[in-house]
């Protein structure tokens, strides 16, 4: 009897010993992860614990897959493991790498894409992102957008339908979801920008607004001058001038443009040509930012008709030709002369 009871202590023992054993070696940095070292994994679609932490082993995390997989049951979470990409980062314990598996915290990269750029530029970034599933590279600029938008999108063209920021994506993700973030933002801050707008702006709907935003954001990096650029194309419009601004022209011209705009550039006419035609340009000639989308639906209230550049990122304004003249002498022809 005495032998049975020191059996049953023993057991008993060895029980809590092994259970304070597990719960030690679940809050323990996994072992033979070196210092600075990530190991990239992935979990296949479907996988149950068992499979997860076979797939985990063969990647060269080192985790116990039995132990990690009695972890997952005993914790009630071996049915919530979710596929995708992941890194094991130094310093992580079993219970923190079921943890990220569980809620998905994927292995992340980044993308930026810059104010001002072009769809062309965005589209050449996106292509040359590694660490994507690309997608759309194949596809022509008009497929990509009823991809993202769905075959009934009405937009003339893509540009500037997509907002300039840096998008976090999970490592392999597809390239069409950076372009549906990109798009839905846009839209987003566009609809903000126009409820708030000013009563008394010269745009049919959000989208001209829109064309407007990426002239502004195009015609300077100045977040203090867009108001007031705002306000001159503003102006313009409603006096029935042309706009007369030099990025649109440079758009219409594509691959001629060689770096500098000549006369002729200005007289030639194409639907981009702002010299040659009145009102907007079709379409948006950049992705504008914020500041330029809050610029052009609240623009500055002014009388200025003018603007040229210092030549220090800023812009003098002038109401009339006359001061115009005078600053462009003052400023451009000044500068010119000192290259």
């Amino acid at each position: 009897m005495a032998l049975f009871k020191k059996l049953i202590l023993t057991g008993v023992i060895v029980s809590v010993a092994a259970v304070a054993g597990f719960q030690w070696w679940a809050r323990q940095p996994i072992a033979g992860a070196g210092a600075g070292q990530v190991i990239p994994f992935a979990i296949a679609q479907g996988s149950g614990v068992a499979a997860a932490a076979q797939q985990m082993a063969t990647a060269g995390v080192p985790v116990n897959p039995f132990l990690f997989g009695v972890l997952a049951r005993v914790t009630g979470k071996a049915g919530q493991i979710k596929a995708g990409s992941y890194e094991l980062k130094p310093g992580t314990t079993p219970r923190r790498l079921l943890s990220q598996l569980v809620r998905g915290e994927f292995a992340q990269e980044s993308l930026t894409i810059i104010e001002g750029w072009t769809f062309r530029q965005m589209r050449q970034t996106v292509d040359a992102a590694p660490n994507i599933k690309h997608e759309t590279a194949a596809l022509s600029d008009r497929e990509l957008l009823a991809k993202v938008l769905g075959p009934d999108e009405k937009y003339p063209a893509a540009e500037g339908l997509f907002f300039p920021d840096t998008y976090l994506f999970a490592k392999n993700a597809s390239d069409l979801s950076i372009y549906r973030r990109a798009h839905d933002m846009m839209m987003k801050r566009l609809k903000s920008a126009w409820d708030k707008r000013d009563p008394d702006l010269p745009y049919g709907d959000p989208y001209q607004a829109l064309i407007m935003a990426s002239l502004v954001e195009k015609e300077t990096g100045l977040k203090s001058d867009r108001p007031m650029v705002a306000g001159v194309f503003v102006n313009r419009l409603k006096t029935g001038m042309l706009l007369q601004t030099d990025p649109t022209v440079i758009y219409g011209l594509g691959d001629k443009y060689d770096g500098k705009i000549h006369k002729k550039d200005l007289e030639t006419d194409t639907p981009y040509n702002t010299y040659t035609r009145p009102g907007l340009p079709p379409t948006p000639i950049a992705l504008p930012g914020a500041p330029s989308l809050l610029a052009a639906t609240a623009p500055a209230k002014t009388d200025a008709l003018y603007f040229v550049s210092r030549g220090d990122g800023t812009s003098h304004f002038s109401a009339n030709l006359t001061e115009h003249n005078k600053a462009v002498n003052q400023y451009q022809i000044r500068n010119d002369a000192r290259k």
